[in-house]
């Protein structure tokens, strides 16, 4: 799954994204809209973390999600 598709998928995708991130509010999850540079950055000020660890986080979570959708066409 790649970002374009997240962004277009956001609605379904916000749920995913409180599980993963519960400090996240609201109002982060509206103003990110699918945009992974406002994730990251919601993440690490939530979290207070380095703008890198922030990055790896969304990365990883990018990654399950794309093995998730591959296991589900198999």
């Amino acid at each position: 799954m790649n970002w374009d598709q997240i962004k277009a998928d956001w609605k379904d995708m916000k749920g995913r994204v409180r599980v993963a991130w519960g400090k996240l509010t609201d109002d982060d999850i509206e103003q990110i809209r699918g945009n992974r540079d406002q994730l990251e950055a919601a993440v690490q000020k939530r979290y207070g973390v380095a703008k890198e660890e922030a990055h790896r986080q969304v990365a990883e979570w990018t990654q399950k999600l794309k093995e998730m959708v591959s296991a589900r066409r198999q």
